[in-house]
């Protein structure tokens, strides 16, 4: 069984209360059953939770909205499996849409797993998304440092000339220098 999906199944049984329900979501293999808690009224959260999920790691299309959903959600936990999945789904609207939530000044507290899933999925909007966030980050007080930080260090990861601007502008962050010294250390010199 996957790491991620015994995590998750772990903490939805908690929630779920170990319901009848709850088993049948983990036990079936009808995808068909999985997208249909989906669309039906009135299902709690982690009954969704565990259908987008599950269809997330079956690569079926119908996981993607509420997956980009859940990626967005307060709770932690949750963006953590919705990354995971989205990140196996294999939906070229992925990028994309971690790009948007990574970039919304409105939604910046929870941009942190959106944009670790930028650079695990090393899509072209990963590279432009990051700066932009980056840049947004390095205003005196930002309270973001944690989604600064992944930003620091995804861009070294992803190795891209084109952060590098923005992570000489991160060393003047007592915070952000010594990852954007590793950072700055991974990106190739121009000739």
């Amino acid at each position: 069984m996957d790491e991620e999906l015994r995590s998750l199944t772990e903490r939805l049984r908690q929630e779920s209360g170990a319901t009848a329900a709850y088993d049948r979501l983990v036990a079936t293999e009808d995808l068909d059953e999985l997208a249909g808690v989906l669309t039906a009224p009135g299902q709690p959260l982690w009954a969704r939770e565990l259908a987008a999920f599950r269809l997330g790691l079956a690569r079926d299309p119908r996981a993607f909205e509420s997956l980009v959903l859940l990626l967005n959600h307060r709770d932690p936990e949750r963006c953590v499996c919705a990354a995971h999945a989205l990140a196996r789904l294999g939906d070229p609207r992925t990028a994309r849409a971690a790009a948007a939530l990574a970039t919304n000044e409105l939604r910046v507290a929870y941009a942190l797993h959106p944009v670790r899933l930028l650079v695990e999925l090393r899509a072209p909007e990963a590279v432009p998304a990051l700066i932009t966030t980056l840049e947004r980050r390095l205003r005196p007080h930002d309270p973001y440092r944690r989604v600064a930080l992944a930003c620091v260090e995804g861009l070294g990861e992803l190795g891209d000339t084109r952060a590098r601007q923005v992570l000489n502008e991160a060393l003047a962050h007592p915070t952000l220098a010594e990852a954007a010294v590793r950072a700055l250390a991974r990106i190739p010199h121009q000739r």
